[in-house]
């Protein structure tokens, strides 16, 4: 997709508003990041190529004794901690 918009001061910055067409059609999310990059006369935007979302059972499925630390002490409380 092709189409023209108009750059906006935007803060001390500028700003452009991305058409819904391709926000829908790269499944871009308010808070996701995006690259921008300088390429001779063109700026290009463009997704990372690995927005993945993790769950929770997947991040704890992953931990193996070969990627987790030991236990590391750190003395007795000296103050109004609770353990």
């Amino acid at each position: 997709m092709e189409t023209m918009i108009k750059i906006r001061k935007w803060g001390n910055g500028l700003g452009i508003n991305i058409p819904a067409t391709i926000v829908n059609g790269l499944s871009l999310k308010e808070g996701h990041y995006v690259y921008i990059k300088e390429y001779g006369n063109r700026i290009i935007i463009e997704p990372p190529s690995t927005q993945v979302s993790y769950s929770l059972t997947d991040m704890l499925d992953a931990i193996t004794e070969d990627n987790t630390h030991h236990c590391i002490e750190t003395g007795m409380a000296t103050g109004n901690e609770i353990w």
